[in-house]
């Protein structure tokens, strides 16, 4: 079956966010079908499957689901210790991947993905759901526009609540398997879409903590300041926030931009003092109501565009350069945490940090793990892994 005809889908792990991408793909029957769910637990797999209406087959073994399905791409929707094997063996097998955020542990594994993207021939999306809402997509159009003048102040609010036994799910709250905390898990959807927005900065300062999450190493309050040549970003990064507050906030010369929406302006009264400037303020206000709704948003609007990327008909908008870009960053705020100094970007090829294994080796344990309750699901590998069982994100 040809692309124009219809893409065929593998589903790899039957975890939570597997609904997500389910979802999405089921918005677009007349580009592609999903043809397999590949879990560890054959059970989980097929009650997913029923209660999704999937004409689709189970799987436990994931060489013989990238074998015998005949899919021509793989959601990856796996934990993050598996991105890079699961991302490699689909790809190395001809098919075009979406995998979920974050890409992976090390930059150095995601030139890994990369190269075997490349090598392939084969697209590679990382998830950034955000990128693809409505509030979103209005704000990167006001400040290309540059209708609020240059950016100066930029406050990144990731604000989420976590209960103490969220860590006990077995590989939550190790830097092995998570590969951080708030920041790496939660934080990347923010980091994404300043990357987005603004580029790379050129600098990174940041401390990390745990306040209140005794079953985890990794911390769960991260703060980090992002230097460009004429803007100041701040990033606070919490699992202890009671209401869950998110938003990004741009404060441009001539007026305030951000999600969620709220413009402001001020003009300068004689002694300096400010006053509402009304004319701008409603010019904003305009401005952003004319801007169309998206048709499809979240992981609906990203599968879209993955999918008509694949098809030539247009740009992918998150491929897998713009995932290690997010991850340098996240690489960049435990660096100065753990050196306790500003870290300059990018973090270059020879520098500890890029390397596999390093952030793990090196980053305090706040505290060590006591509580452990088994995964729900996962994979089980087959061919050159011998079987080994992968844990699925749920």
């Amino acid at each position: 079956m040809s692309e124009k005809q219809g893409l065929k889908v593998l589903i790899a792990g039957a975890g939570a966010i597997s609904e997500e991408h389910i979802d999405a793909y089921n918005r677009f029957p007349e580009w592609c079908r999903i043809v397999g769910v590949c879990d560890l637990f054959e059970e989980k797999a097929l009650e997913l499957i029923r209660k999704k209406g999937l004409e689709a087959r189970a799987y436990t073994d994931y060489t013989k689901a990238l074998e015998e399905s005949g899919a021509d791409l793989v959601s990856i929707c796996l934990p993050l210790p598996m991105h890079v094997e699961a991302s490699v063996a689909a790809l190395n097998r001809g098919k075009h991947v979406l995998c979920e955020k974050p890409m992976a542990r090390s930059l150095e594994e995601c030139d890994i993905m990369l190269e075997a993207a490349r090598r392939n021939g084969k697209l590679l999306s990382i998830v950034g759901q955000n990128r693809y809402k409505t509030p979103h997509q209005k704000l990167k159009t006001l400040l290309d526009s540059g209708i609020a003048g240059e950016i100066q102040l930029v406050t990144v609010n990731s604000l989420w609540w976590r209960g103490e036994s969220y860590y006990d799910l077995e590989w939550r709250g190790s830097w092995e398997s998570e590969g951080g905390g708030c920041v790496t898990n939660h934080a990347v959807h923010h980091l994404d879409l300043l990357l987005w927005m603004m580029g790379k900065p050129e600098s990174v300062t940041a401390v990390i903590a745990n306040v209140g999450h005794d079953n985890s190493q990794c911390e769960d309050v991260g703060l980090a300041i992002f230097t460009y040549p004429h803007a100041v970003v701040q990033l606070t990064a919490s699992l202890v926030n009671h209401d869950e507050g998110q938003e990004i906030i741009f404060q441009c010369r001539k007026g305030r931009l951000s999600v969620p929406w709220y413009p402001a302006a001020s003009k300068a009264l004689g002694n300096g003092f400010p006053k509402e400037d009304g004319e701008m303020k409603e010019m904003l206000e305009e401005s952003y109501r004319a801007l169309p709704e998206l048709s499809a948003e979240g992981h609906a609007g990203q599968v879209q565009n993955f999918l008509r990327a694949i098809r030539g008909e247009e740009e992918l908008l998150i491929g897998g350069e713009q995932g290690k870009d997010t991850l340098e960053l996240i690489t960049a705020v435990y660096k100065s945490a753990y050196e306790k100094g500003t870290v300059r970007l990018p973090v270059s090829e020879g520098d500890p940090f890029y390397k596999k294994g390093k952030v793990a080796a090196c980053m305090p344990h706040f505290h060590e793990k006591t509580r452990k309750v088994e995964s729900s699901g996962g994979l089980v590998w087959g061919g050159t892994w011998g079987g080994k069982s992968v844990p699925a994100t749920g």
